[in-house]
């Protein structure tokens, strides 16, 4: 302790024996004029390169106007019925290819690639091909994707999507999750409280697929839930023999000339199968327990067959 106390104490003393030995000079009358004009100087040379660095600002600063017309014209080369409304230059490639993101009047946006022949690349694509890089790695690198304020707008696609297509029900959910070999889009609508669909815009028009059927194609809707699926078959059993069913699950087990057919479970009591035509009207109710020859019976109940009469 008394050895770190004598160095503290020497250290000071050094300090201070330096302190007292530094000598201030007074500086003369012509010294300090120029010292003056140096500083004068300085606050001259400092003002001129801040108006350079703010005129070099402006020059490099894109113009909107410039970048909307450009946009336009690679998106109007690139095929895509987009009105651009804004656009934003994001800037170049090492190659010098100007890169651009594009709001569209209606419709998703676009990243445009300036090249030859320019590349317009769906904000929604974009979007939901960085939401599965997140779903396997939150911390995963998603890429390029679009972030003008306006191009925020998905859920306002894929409803106007599922409208244009019929779909009957509100819209909650939606992705692109691939494209026909023709290279249609492909989209998933989720529904509130009800059965989703998969639509695609083909060359004829919309098409939509309910998902109950996309579960027979051997494909998985995301957005559906069999709870979903269950309520969507009970709206279509008032006034019929099977109103009274708290239905649990359901299938569809296929078609023919007389309709489609969907399996339903109960909560209580025995299934059935019911034959709807295309707009889900119910036209007839094949209780389990007899409907053993119709697509090979009922598989979500287990029900005894119907006893069979003594002669």
């Amino acid at each position: 302790m008394t050895i770190k106390h004598l160095s503290q104490t020497l250290c000071v003393a050094v300090a201070l024996s330096l302190t007292t030995l530094t000598p201030v000079l007074a500086a003369s009358p012509m010294d300090q004029r120029a010292q003056r004009e140096r500083a004068n100087e300085d606050d001259s040379a400092n003002q001129n390169r801040s108006r350079q660095d703010r005129r070099r600002a402006r020059e490099a600063a894109p113009d909107p106007a410039a970048a909307l017309a450009a946009a336009q014209g690679f998106l109007t080369a690139a095929n895509k019925d987009c009105q651009a409304t804004e656009a934003k230059l994001l800037g170049q490639t090492a190659e010098k290819i100007s890169l651009y993101e594009a709001v569209c009047a209606t419709g998703p946006g676009y990243i445009i690639i300036g090249s030859t022949p320019p590349e317009a690349l769906d904000c929604l694509i974009l979007a939901s091909q960085a939401d599965k890089k997140r779903q396997a790695d939150p911390a995963a690198d998603v890429g390029t994707v679009c972030t003008l304020p306006a191009n925020d707008n998905a859920m306002a696609v894929f409803t106007a999507y599922a409208q244009e297509a019929g779909v009957p029900c509100q819209v909650d959910q939606g992705a692109v999750i691939g494209a026909t070999s023709d290279g249609s889009l492909v989209y998933e609508i989720g529904c509130a409280g009800v059965d989703g669909y998969r639509i695609e815009r083909a060359a004829s028009g919309w098409e939509k697929t309910e998902c109950l059927q996309v579960l027979v194609q051997n494909a998985t809707c995301t957005f559906t839930t069999p709870t979903e699926q269950a309520a969507t078959v009970k709206s279509w059993l008032a006034g019929t023999d099977a109103a009274a069913c708290d239905v649990q699950q359901v299938r569809l087990m296929g078609q023919n000339d007389n309709g489609r057919f969907y399996e339903a479970s109960c909560a209580a009591g025995d299934g059935f199968i019911a034959r709807t035509d295309a707009a889900h009207a119910v036209q007839q109710i094949y209780p389990c327990a007899v409907a053993e020859k119709i697509g090979g019976g009922c598989k979500l109940t287990t029900t005894p067959p119907a006893a069979t009469p003594q002669a």
